[in-house]
Order: C-alpha cells, then structure tokens, then sequence
C-alpha cells in the first residue's frame, strides 16, 4: 500500500520541496505503530495533546521504524514553547543555549522535547526576544525563533527526518518527499547545500554517519560541497567534536566513517597530527594501526561489550606521541620519564583545541601508555604490580595490537619479534596459576644478561728506596 503513495512522490521529484501541501500516509498506508515507541514517549504525546498543543513523534524514531529498524531516539516537535512544556511537567528540565531543549526525565530514559522553530526573517520575530545570530560564515549561534510544522519541517536538515508521526489520529506527515528518500536509501539535504552546510557545519559529520549507520548513499548535490566547505569544520568548538567524535566512532561504524571523513578532508578536523603523518606516511606502521583499533572497537560494539574512547585516543595518539618523545631526546637531555611527560603535554595540548577530550578518559590514555613501560619490565614484584594495575586489560589489549601490526608486517616469516614474545608471555602469565608466574618471572631474570663484573688486577706494591741507593 505504501509503495502507491512512493510512486507518487518520486514522480514530482522538486528541487526544493513543497512544504505547504505535505504527503500524507494513514494508518494503512505506513508500519509506524505505538508498540514501536517508548512508553514515556507516548505519555508526552499524550499530555501535550491534553495540554491543548499539536504534538508528533519526529526524525530518526519515524525514519527508523520505516526502514525496520528499532528507533533508540524518541525526539518529539510541539508548537508549546519551552517554558509551556515545563509548566506541564515537573521532570522537565531546559537546556540549550544555540536552541532551546525541553528534556523530560523518565529515570535513565530521556524523552527531548523541541518546539516547533521558524525562518529567521519573520517579521513577527523582530521584536521577539527569541532570535537568531549568525557569525560572518553564516553559521547560526544562537537559533531561538519559533514557527509551525511546515517551518519546522523546512529547517530541519535531511529529508528522512522531516518525518512526523502523530499519536492523535496515527498518520504520517511527509514534508519533504523523506518516505521516497527513506526507500531509495539516500541522504539528501532540505534546501541549498551550501547554505545548509554554512549554518551548521556539523551537518557534513551527520550526512556521512546517516551513510554509514543507515546504509546509504549521500545524493550528489549534498555530496558536491563537502570538501571544498571542510574548512568551516575549525569554527566547530571542541566540545562539540568531542560528541561527534563518540557518534562516529563508538557507534560500530568506525572504520567506514574513517574512511569517509578521509576522503572529505574532515579527519584533520578531529587528529590534526594523526592527518598529518597519514600524509606524510611518516610512520610506517600508523595507518594500520588505528585501522586495527577501529576494527576491534567496531566488533566490540557490534558485539554488546564494552567499549572506552579512551583506547582509541590512545591509538590515534600513539604514533604522534612516540615521535614527539624521540625529538625531546633528541634535542635536551631529559631522563626518559621526563621526556614521556613532556611529550603528554605537548600532545594532549595540540588535540584538545580539536577535540575537548575529558580528563576521565586522559587518565585512562595515560595509563594505557605507560603500561607499555610497565609490561616490559617483568622481574621481582614489577609483573604481579602490573597484573594488578586497574588498567592492565586495556594496556594488555593495546599491547595486542601493537603485536598484531608487527606481526602482519613480518612477511618474510622471520621469528617473532620481542612485542610479539613480550604479547604472548603475558597472555599466558595471565592464565597461569601463582607457582607457575613464579617460575615465569624467576626464568626471566635467569635469562637476563647480566652485567660482566669486571676484575681489577692487584697492583704490585711500590718498594720504597732509600736515599742512599738514589
């Protein structure tokens, strides 16, 4: 049934959509269901509607369900302003500074709540508290302008999601033929691309995870602009990568979002100096070592373990990090604990005007790095201090890698080199008992090249003379 209101829309086919007159799916006519929803969803559309306000369930959750899959966001569009929202409900909370959110708490579940928002140049706004602000390269600062559902549907920044679903009457309202876009599988943007890129510069991040999450292809017009637009990617403030970066890269799609982001010029954006040796190929193992990293992250995620971005800025920064130690060695003469945490700080200092990595997750870089040390240095008590550090999985697992990339490089067969020796000693350490580890950590000390003790031959005693031979 649905495919006779498709063939519809794919037949007109406009360059900007129609936003005045929008398709209209009843309930026999899309698979967009209540038991497809959040409970908690349901009861915010439920009291918005009492409340006297239109109300609908918009974007991802409606895209998803389409598309078969299970919706994990329920983001939901009202014409009831913030401060009506949360005179309706008492776990509400606003947020937003750019644009005003209405976040309702269901214990861990978060229902977000957006009014509907309205062009920038209407006149009923100018005198309205609630405006907007555009920097010089037309990217908006501050959006606090409201309007109605086809407004709203305009200013939002993929056809799929200008896709509304409401709980009043079942049926779903196509602003912008999104359902033909939905079953074409492709990401394409409301408006002018480069206007839209220039507003929001995010937007070129969101285009390449929709391709990658949703298996889809990104239309050419919304592609063309990508790269020569890459640039306002430096207007983006850190923070803001920092939870672009979680999206893309600790979402199970990694790799092919790697992939992209390279080959729009957008990577430089988060690892500047990872970029930079990508380039300059000046490390030979760096391209397949974070590859490696992004393949384990993405097959622990795909498998419901956990997962930390710590270890990936970890192996993003690892290469950067041992060239900035050997250039501190080379030019001073510091000690090699002095030359590590001087190169921590210069590093961690460069990524953070990219990407404001939290200090909970610093910690944890750091320690995976410097249990690197730690895993080399066996005898006494060192191997049994550093089995029982907090972190010794992830320095372990990270160890691992390192092994593998040098083992995949090794093709003449040769015989494993010390990473790989120093890898498999410690995975079977690991699943040794005690009195076994004893006799690992003792043959490793007998094994160990010992100083030569050098033996000073006795000097001969001076015979003294006396005067009388002189």
């Amino acid at each position: 049934m649905c495919k006779k209101v498709l063939g519809k829309a794919r037949k007109t086919k406009p360059t900007l959509p129609s936003f005045e007159q929008p398709i209209i799916l009843s309930r026999d006519q899309h698979p967009v269901s209540r038991k497809h929803i959040s409970h908690n969803a349901l009861k915010v559309l439920y009291r918005l509607n009492k409340g006297g306000y239109d109300a609908y369930l918009v974007g991802g959750g409606v895209r998803d369900i389409l598309l078969g899959l299970e919706p994990k966001d329920f983001d939901i569009a009202t014409n009831a302003t913030p401060e009506q929202i949360k005179a309706l409900f008492r776990n509400c909370r606003l947020i937003g500074r750019r644009f005003r959110l209405a976040h309702i708490v269901f214990g861990r579940e978060i229902i977000e709540v957006a009014t509907f928002r309205g062009h920038h140049d209407n006149d009923e706004d100018k005198n309205c508290q609630k405006t907007s602000k555009q920097n010089e390269d037309g990217m908006l600062l501050r959006d606090n302008i409201y309007g109605s559902i086809e407004e709203d549907a305009e200013r939002r920044d993929f056809t799929i999601n200008a896709l509304y679903y409401s709980a009043k009457d079942f049926k779903v309202y196509d602003f912008a033929n999104g359902v033909a876009d939905v079953y074409a599988k492709q990401i394409r943007l409301i408006g002018d691309p480069e206007t839209r890129y220039r507003e929001d510069p995010v937007r070129m991040l969101r285009a390449i995870r929709f391709a990658t999450k949703l298996d889809m292809t990104i239309h050419a017009d919304t592609e063309a602009p990508i790269k020569s637009l890459a640039p306002l990617m430096a207007n983006i403030p850190p923070a803001r990568l920092f939870e672009e970066f979680l999206k893309l890269f600790m979402s199970g799609k990694a790799v092919e979002n790697y992939h992209m982001l390279r080959d729009y010029s957008l990577f430089q954006y988060f690892f500047p100096a990872v970029d930079q040796q990508l380039d300059q190929k000046t490390q030979v193992y760096l391209a397949d070592f974070i590859l490696l990293a992004m393949k384990n992250t993405d097959h622990r995620v795909n498998n419901d373990q956990r997962v930390t971005p710590a270890f990936l800025f970890a192996a993003m920064l690892w290469y950067p990090m041992q060239e900035q130690i050997q250039r501190l060695n080379s030019e001073t003469q510091l000690t090699p604990q002095d030359a590590f945490f001087g190169a921590l700080s210069e590093i961690m200092s460069e990524q953070q005007r990219s990407i404001a990595i939290p200090k909970r997750f610093q910690a944890v870089m750091k320690d995976i790095w410097i249990l690197q040390e730690k895993l080399v240095r066996r005898d006494g008590k060192r191997a049994f201090k550093a089995l029982e550090h907090p972190k010794f999985r992830a320095g372990y697992d990270f160890l691992l890698l390192r092994a593998e990339i040098e083992s995949a490089s090794n093709t003449n067969n040769e015989q494993p080199s010390e990473l790989q020796e120093l890898a498999k000693w410690w995975g079977d350490f690991q699943e040794s008992n005690t009195d076994t580890q004893q006799v690992m950590v003792k043959s490793i000390v007998q094994t160990k090249s010992s100083p030569r003790r050098t033996t000073r031959k006795r000097r001969k005693p001076r015979v003294k003379t006396s005067s009388s031979e002189v």
